[in-house]
């Protein structure tokens, strides 16, 4: 067992004033499955890069370990895969790394393809393998689960719940509560490391949460109280000081000493007011907006909205799907599910228009209106503004929706390239809940999306229940949300 120590750790990128890390002190047991947690744009990243010496900072970081970074960069996608691994671990034992395959339910002969013809799975799972061979070495493990597929998800979940001495930057919360040990989260003010999975967390956070409001409802209760004793005791004193310059007063000088009685009792009421706010300013520090968010489905004259019979599609020969038949009904929420490859995203762009070489029939209501979410952000370039007047949608909603889901005003002012992957892929979600929609077609929404925005999207879907087609591999928003699971 050794330590990561982390003392008076401060950062900010270049030609920004609003620093990530602010005089940040904690410890790490390079011993523990730790997963790394908080809103997109709070530094996750960042700090892994930190911890790999990739940027200058101020204050210090002492281990005794080496870093590596997954997804591990491979300079050459072209090659063979055994050969990608020998140069990332030259005097690795096959027999181990053999294992290794194994417990990842990994068949061989995916080491002797080129890395570049494996599914995101695939090379997901050869990347852990071979980085959990190094000796000595803590793996700083930066959103595995992107693009996995349900049942890969699992078994990568149950192959590092054998491991340690990593850190997990991951937003679902089953893979989280599967693997680690400790969480270490970013808040709105601070870090902080706690025993236990997700869910562990998170109930903790609920009872701090509560704590945090009860006291403050008893800090604004008690304000109002002293202010209204302090306004009353300056009132006694304003009538009696008053009171000194009437024609009957028999005593001015005891008048004037009882106003200023008076007056020290108002001005002592005022102090313990300002002390009472001042002992209770830490209160809400880390009490995350988590407000909620609207969407605008619009009903369909019919109760079905469209119906597919016998599609299939083939790409070189090869079938990626076949005969698929199903209907979407009023009100359904269907997820798509299946591996990798099955063709899930395929079957979206066919309703959506965009794949035009299929076979089967495909019948779409009449005038129905779809509001959708690519799995691709790359288009995604310039100013906000401009992106919302090119849809055509209210941009005071659009900010209003992002400002919900944890954007700062200072992000509005940044090309929408500079964004982090969650950040883009919340201008996406925002623009479809900006938009008027029978349908709503979303293709991994979730994709690098942080777990507290995670749950208010959530909660949107089953307060406003409208009809969706998606894919999404995070069991948890599926399981509660879903009506119906269309498997491919």
């Amino acid at each position: 067992m050794s330590l990561i120590n982390i003392q008076q750790l401060t950062f900010a990128y270049e030609g920004s004033y609003d620093p990530i890390f602010e005089n940040t002190s904690f410890q790490i047991d390079t011993n523990w499955k730790l997963g790394f947690i908080g809103r997109n744009g709070r530094g996750k990243t960042t700090f892994l890069k930190l911890l790999l010496n990739q940027y200058e900072y101020s204050g210090t970081i002492s281990s005794s370990v080496s870093f590596d970074y997954f997804p591990y960069p491979v300079k050459n996608s072209s090659q063979i895969t055994i050969d990608v691994l020998e140069e990332i671990l030259p005097d690795y034992e096959y027999w181990r790394l053999s294992k290794e395959c194994s417990l990842l339910d990994l068949s061989e002969e995916v080491l002797y393809r080129p890395f570049e013809t494996l599914s995101h799975g695939e090379q997901t799972k050869v990347l852990l393998a071979i980085l959990f061979l190094k000796e000595n070495n803590f793996l700083l493990i930066d959103e595995p689960t992107n693009h996995l597929d349900r049942q890969a998800r699992e078994t990568v979940s149950q192959y590092l719940k054998r491991k340690k001495s990593f850190i997990l930057v991951s937003h679902d919360r089953a893979f989280l509560d599967t693997c680690v040990d400790h969480i270490l989260s970013i808040n709105k003010t601070d870090i902080e490391v706690q025993q236990g999975n997700f869910s562990t967390w998170q109930q903790n956070k609920e009872y701090s949460d509560q704590f945090e409001l009860a006291e403050n409802e008893k800090l604004q209760k008690d304000i109002k109280r002293l202010s209204e004793a302090a306004r009353r005791t300056s009132n006694w004193s304003d009538k009696t000081e008053k009171s000194k310059s009437g024609p009957d007063v028999p005593d001015r000088g005891f008048v004037g000493h009882k106003a200023a009685k008076l007056m020290k009792r108002a001005k002592s009421s005022e102090l313990r007011m300002e002390k009472s706010i001042e002992s209770k300013s830490q209160l809400l520090k880390n009490i995350e907006s988590n407000d909620a968010l609207k969407i605008k489905p619009i009903p369909y004259p019919q109760q079905k909205l469209m119906e597919a019979n016998q599609l299939s599609l083939f790409y070189d020969e090869k079938a990626i799907f076949e005969n698929i038949s199903f209907s979407v009904l009023q009100g359904q929420r269907i997820a798509i599910q299946g591996k990798n490859g099955c063709g899930k995203t395929s079957l979206l762009k066919i309703i959506l228009g965009e794949q035009k070489d299929y076979q089967g029939i495909l019948n779409i209501g009449n005038g129905l209106k779809i509001s959708s979410i690519s799995q691709d952000t790359s288009f995604l370039k310039g100013e906000l503004d401009e992106f919302a007047r090119r849809h055509d949608i209210d941009l005071t909603l659009f900010k209003t929706i992002l400002r919900k889901l944890d954007f700062s005003r200072l992000q509005f002012e940044k090309k929408m390239e500079d964004f982090s992957e969650g950040q883009k892929k919340k201008v996406l979600i925002a623009k479809s809940l900006c938009e008027q929609a029978h349908l709503y077609v979303w293709d991994e929404p979730l994709n690098f999306i942080d777990v507290l925005s995670r749950i208010q999207i959530e909660n949107l879907i089953l307060e406003y229940q409208p009809t969706m087609l998606l894919v999404e591999h995070d069991k948890k928003f599926v399981d509660m949300i879903a009506t119906d699971i269309l498997y491919l």
